[in-house]
């Protein structure tokens, strides 16, 4: 019976031939079945993947646009920069004027070409050679004011197109002057007819009514009618100029605030104007808006048709405003018109309504004066009726006295003119930016 033998040592004892069969000690190769956690792994790495890459090209994609947007944008605009510096340089250059023609005009700035001088600054007429006549503003060297700065306003001023207000025809910088070219308006100001005994003579009602219409259409284009919002500040009867056909033209801006287009009201720390002008809420808060202009616009109906200055005036103790409102209530409005025009075929229905309309203007409440406007509408159209005025500003029921404050005022208002000056006339500034 076939036997067996196995045999185990450490050294090989036979030689290996072809057919001996090697038995491999290593371990088995792994098992072909596959792993059910490694699937699900790599399942979510590829689904982790598709939604990163869902997410993220979109936003690169959102950024990358939105980048391109602004750097076009950001390219039109300084290109439309550009363009708007181009051209305001070249109206710039279009409203230059030469120190030298200037200095010829004026005769070299002349005590006898002098109009008028205020706190910061002269006016003197000037002749060119072509026979063209101008005003020129010559400010004083004090002017905290940088060149840039004059510039914008020049080209601010230059803008602004109206019948009445006062034409801008250029401005010299030069040599540490600057210096602003208007129009010349040869019957001067309104006060040098309606505060003289004599002159005053001249203006009849149908000329004091056209004024008063004249001034409000220049207000309202500047309250809403150009392409800015601007708030004179100084509207009184020296800063109305009159033509050859006594049509009244606004003049000096000096003290002209700038509005955006949606703005009607600011504050401000520094109060300037002329006192008897300013509205109430001006002096005493700072607070400037629209109404500041209407308040004035109201103070000057008043001195037109009473022919008597509001700084001035006094009966029985009572100031302008006062002596208007007290006869307003008790029907006697028309012991409020000058004299001198109480005689002439003036409407007294016109007059009245004027009273009335000034009061409606300088009442205490900013709020309850009407717009620019409404002030139009009221004097163009008769059959409109208008509200009751309330109580005037400044009014003291017991002392009907003007209540002064301390506050800066226009610095004209010290100057000692000779005859052929009004006092106040000039109030020549720089203007005061927003």
């Amino acid at each position: 019976m076939p036997s067996c033998r196995m045999r185990w040592d450490l050294f090989t004892f036979f030689s290996p031939t072809a057919d001996t069969v090697r038995l491999s000690l290593s371990s088995p190769p792994p098992d072909s079945i596959d792993n059910p956690l490694a699937t699900i792994k790599d399942k979510n790495e590829s689904i982790s993947s598709k939604t990163i890459a869902i997410i993220v090209v979109p936003v690169i994609v959102f950024l990358a646009t939105v980048a391109a947007v602004f750097v076009l944008r950001r390219k039109m605009k300084s290109s439309k920069q550009d363009m708007n510096n181009k051209d305001n340089g070249l109206e710039l250059e279009s409203l230059l004027f030469q120190l030298k023609s200037v200095i010829k005009a004026t005769n070299n700035f002349s005590h006898d070409n002098m109009l008028g001088q205020g706190g910061f600054g002269a006016v003197y007429k000037g002749n060119f050679d072509d026979g063209q006549e101008i005003a020129v503003k010559r400010l004083f060297n004090e002017s905290r004011e940088g060149d840039d700065e004059f510039k914008n306003e020049v080209m601010l001023m230059a803008r602004l197109q109206h019948r009445n207000l006062v034409k801008l025809k250029g401005f010299c910088l030069e040599r540490k002057e600057k210096l602003l070219i208007f129009e010349f308006v040869p019957n001067s100001s309104l006060d040098h007819f309606l505060f003289d005994p004599n002159k005053r003579l001249l203006i009849d009602w149908d000329t004091r009514y056209k004024i008063i219409i004249g001034i409000a259409r220049g207000l309202l284009y500047l309250h809403e009618d150009s392409r800015y919002r601007i708030i004179h500040r100084d509207l009184k009867a020296s800063n109305i100029l009159l033509d050859e056909e006594m049509n009244p033209k606004i003049s000096d801006f000096g003290m002209a605030r700038l509005f955006k287009s949606d703005q009607t009201r600011d504050n401000t720390r520094r109060v300037a104007g002329t006192f008897g002008y300013m509205a109430p809420e001006y002096v005493k808060r700072g607070k400037l808006s629209l109404k500041s202009d209407v308040y004035s616009f109201g103070v000057l109906i008043l001195e037109i048709i009473s022919g008597d200055k509001i700084s001035h005036f006094h009966n029985n103790g009572a100031d302008l405003l006062t002596y208007a409102w007290r006869n307003w209530r008790e029907g006697t409005s028309l012991n409020l018109v000058d004299e001198y025009l109480r005689g002439s075929r003036g409407s007294r229905s016109e007059m009245t309504r004027c009273i009335h309309i000034g009061l409606l203007c300088v009442q205490e409440n900013d709020e309850n004066r009407p717009s620019m406007s409404s002030v139009l509408l009221m004097l163009s159209d008769t059959s409109i009726s208008m509200l009751m005025p309330s109580t005037p500003a400044f009014m003291n029921p017991n002392s009907a006295t003007i209540v002064q404050s301390e506050t800066s005022a226009s610095a004209s208002s010290n100057y000692n003119n000779s005859d052929r000056f009004s006092r106040n006339e000039v109030t020549v500034s720089t203007l005061v930016p927003r």
